[in-house]
């Protein structure tokens, strides 16, 4: 599996020739690495005695974060053996009129699956924002530039994610099921865009 590499391999097998790990993959490791940095700032928060007022409450958003971490590296080989499916349905037969219609529902269900995984890898990121906020109100302010990288790799892995939604969606016939999606990543983008800014701007203005 492809989350039991160590990081050199994990890179090694990303520039190989095969197809996994791509970006989906790549996209939900970013989405996990988000998830520990804000956990790591949670959890320097607990440790320092200075924030002892907020211990209680770092605590557990240190262990919130922890899960959503552990979520989103199993989404690294989640997203890596989505397109299975729709190879297996491509290979399915179609000498009859009753296989090739099998054939044509069956690879219209796995591209909808496929396409799926990363979405949910994208709306389960924005789970992200509302702790990052908290953490740089009242976390350890020594460590406000990892919320800021957090924050970075939360961007990076929503839009990567849904990169790996569109190309999917090209291949979907069902109108309604595509509108849908569409209309779920812009509200998402949306909101990363108007939520990210101004967190990412009183980063830059508490280092300068």
């Amino acid at each position: 599996m492809l989350k039991e590499l160590t990081v050199a391999g994990f890179v090694a097998e990303t520039s190989s020739d095969s197809p996994a790990p791509g970006g989906g993959s790549v996209s939900a490791l970013a989405a996990a690495q988000a998830a520990a940095l804000l956990g790591m700032v949670a959890n320097l928060t607990v440790k320092s005695k200075k924030y002892e007022a907020v211990h209680e409450e770092m605590q557990k958003y240190a262990e919130e974060l922890k899960e959503l971490e552990l979520d989103f590296v199993e989404d690294i080989d989640r997203d890596s053996n989505s397109f299975n499916g729709v190879m297996a349905a491509f290979k399915l037969p179609k000498e009859t009129d009753e296989e090739k219609a099998i054939r044509t529902k069956t690879i219209q269900e796995e591209y909808k699956k496929a396409a799926n995984v990363p979405l949910q890898v994208g709306l389960k990121t924005l789970k992200l924002l509302d702790y990052a906020g908290v953490l740089i109100e009242k976390g350890n302010s020594n460590a406000i530039t990892d919320v800021g990288v957090g924050l970075l790799n939360l961007k990076l892995a929503v839009r990567g994610a849904f990169y790996n939604v569109k190309i999917n969606l090209g291949s979907i016939k069902d109108e309604a099921f595509v509108a849908d999606t569409k209309k779920q990543m812009a509200e998402a983008l949306e909101k990363v865009e108007a939520v990210t800014a101004p967190l990412l701007e009183k980063i830059e203005a508490e280092i300068e």
